[in-house]
């Protein structure tokens, strides 16, 4: 069967894209190993529009029961997808469950998953006091004392955004100097809620109980190992983008992301759309996410329509 369009991803890009896809009477294959996208594991999602709170399962469970309010358009495969190539004037998508599917377009939304430290507690603390997006759960450590991991920008901007909800904060730095936009860093040592830059500081364990205690960590400089009590740890050392499907299809930056144009979600392959944290767009947030699917549904919804008129 040939769809009109395949869409990758069940987080906000691809739900929302498949959501107008469907209201153009498009017909559509959703490609998703599972819905909600990362903030599945969030308890408190703040900022998604008209939810003041909402957890990551329920929007996760809203996500999908509106792509299946249109079972006469899109289809739904609990697939992971792991390759996508041009086929005549189309393309095949295949999975890792050893399928494949045509489309005449693609749009891409898989995602990204967050760059872990890969550390002992960090997995069974993720929702309970580990967090890696400053901007999307900050709000939720109000009044507590809070560890980022990170450098460069992503570790000074956490800090930043940590500054009016957290009553004390640490940054730990890997190295033995701050990476990032210098201006930044001056910044944030004004505020008095930074109360100290660690450096040489390898992160060994997250500990806890039912909720994070604390950050053990290595001095890389004397090797004497310490622990520092916490309440809450963000990691902020980047994400990798969900884009190896891709890596010989669309063009992609040195760090992964597919490059777009951000008016109508085109790639550098016709045919292919991309939206939300796959792409390159800089700032990572299920509502941006969403409303940058809906361009690239409407933009795919076009070319469709040209193509189908020989124009």
């Amino acid at each position: 069967m040939l769809y009109d369009v395949i869409i990758i991803g069940g987080g906000p890009a691809g739900c929302a894209a498949a959501v107008y896809t469907a209201r153009k009477r498009l017909k559509t294959l959703l490609i998703a190993d599972s819905f909600g996208g990362q903030s599945i594991v969030s308890d408190d999602i703040q900022n998604w529009i008209g939810e003041p709170h909402i957890s990551g399962f329920e929007l996760a469970q809203k996500f999908e029961a509106h792509i299946r309010a249109f079972p006469d358009v899109v289809d739904i495969k609990t697939e992971r997808a792991n390759m996508v190539a041009k086929k005549g004037d189309g393309f095949e998508v295949r999975t890792e469950q050893g399928n494949a599917y045509e489309g005449s377009t693609v749009i891409l939304g898989a995602g990204a998953r967050r760059r872990k430290l890969g550390i002992l507690g960090e997995d069974a603390y993720n929702g309970k006091g580990v967090a890696y997006c400053s901007t999307c759960d900050a709000p939720l450590f109000s009044g507590k004392k809070i560890v980022v991991v990170g450098s460069g920008n992503a570790g000074l901007e956490a800090v930043q955004d940590l500054f009016p909800y957290a009553s004390e904060i640490y940054l730990l730095e890997k190295g033995g100097a701050v990476r990032g936009d210098q201006l930044t860093h001056e910044e944030i040592q004004k505020n008095p809620k930074l109360k100290q830059i660690i450096f040489h500081a390898d992160s060994q364990e997250i500990i806890g109980n039912t909720f994070v205690t604390g950050l053990k960590y290595r001095d890389t400089e004397t090797g004497e190992e310490h622990t520092l009590a916490a309440e809450g740890i963000f990691i902020e050392i980047g994400s990798i983008p969900n884009s190896e499907m891709v890596k010989d299809l669309v063009e992609r930056d040195p760090w992964g992301q597919v490059k777009i144009d951000s008016k109508h979600g085109t790639t550098s392959c016709p045919g292919v759309f991309a939206a939300g944290d796959i792409t390159d767009d800089p700032y990572k947030q299920n509502n941006i996410s969403a409303g940058d699917a809906v361009k690239a549904a409407l933009a795919a919804y076009d070319y469709i329509l040209k193509k189908k008129s020989g124009n």
